[in-house]
């Protein structure tokens, strides 16, 4: 096997959430151009996705979920739907988020747990159903998309920051217990990526012009940015990498 072959994913499945747009349809459409077939979470939207991958020949399953309201026996359900389809569930990319911005003292709750089901508990539960078929098969791979505010507090967004926190160490908790059954958990921490959750920012011309400032390479990142490295930790060139939380941030955290 060379190297490039290790990058391949034929014959394997992937479950990709939030899939619609931004980054999950720029990692899902990266996992099909490898070869994998795949299943798209969604809440409101999934054709253009479907459109690309099913254009690269590969298949797309979607199913809709609200991660705002799911518990664990529908996300169970979810891996359930995947793996009646598909016979097997080889890749996980635990992506979907929501930020609602509001100064800490005024944070409402029902914003606190909207974030918290999205971005954490959802996680969890996907992470969970998803490594009971893992195991089975002997091997998988789950992604879970941390972010700079799993090192850094930033400002308004004391929800985002605890739940990518917790992911963070969730990711390092999970890699812990499913090492040793082939399941490799490790997570991408995106910098500044130019997607709907970040329209307000690249709208406030002070905010934008802050956060390029201290962007070394000079851009907000693109979804497209993210593609290489899913793709590394879906395939067989990460088998001996567990717990990592990698940044892509276009130089932010050296700064």
């Amino acid at each position: 096997m060379t190297v490039l072959d290790m990058f391949r994913l034929d014959g394997q499945v992937a479950l990709v959430t939030g899939v619609g747009r931004g980054l999950g349809q720029a990692m899902a459409v990266a996992l099909a151009e490898a070869g994998a077939d795949i299943a798209g979470l969604y809440n409101t939207r999934y054709q253009d996705t479907q459109t690309q991958i099913e254009t690269l020949g590969r298949q797309f399953l979607p199913i809709q979920a609200d991660l705002q309201q799911a518990g664990p026996d529908e996300l169970n359900k979810v891996v359930e739907q995947v793996v009646d389809q598909f016979d097997r569930l080889d890749i996980l990319v635990n992506n979907a988020g929501i930020i609602l911005r509001s100064p800490a003292m005024e944070y409402p709750a029902d914003d606190w747990n909207a974030v918290l089901n999205v971005n954490l508990n959802a996680a969890f539960y996907l992470s969970q159903a998803a490594a009971r078929v893992m195991q089975g098969q002997g091997k998988g791979k789950i992604i879970q998309i941390a972010s700079l505010l799993s090192f850094q507090g930033g400002i308004f967004v004391p929800a985002y920051a605890a739940a990518k926190s917790g992911l963070a160490g969730l990711t390092k908790a999970l890699a812990n217990e499913w090492a040793p059954l082939g399941i490799n958990v490790n997570a991408i921490a995106p910098g500044y990526i130019a997607t709907d959750n970040t329209a307000a920012l690249q709208a406030d011309a002070t905010r934008n012009a802050a956060i390029l400032g201290r962007i070394p390479v000079g851009r907000w990142g693109q979804p497209e940015d993210l593609k290489g490295l899913t793709l590394y930790l879906a395939s067989s060139a990460s088998d001996y990498m567990h717990g990592s939380i990698i940044n892509i941030d276009g130089g932010w955290l050296g700064r």
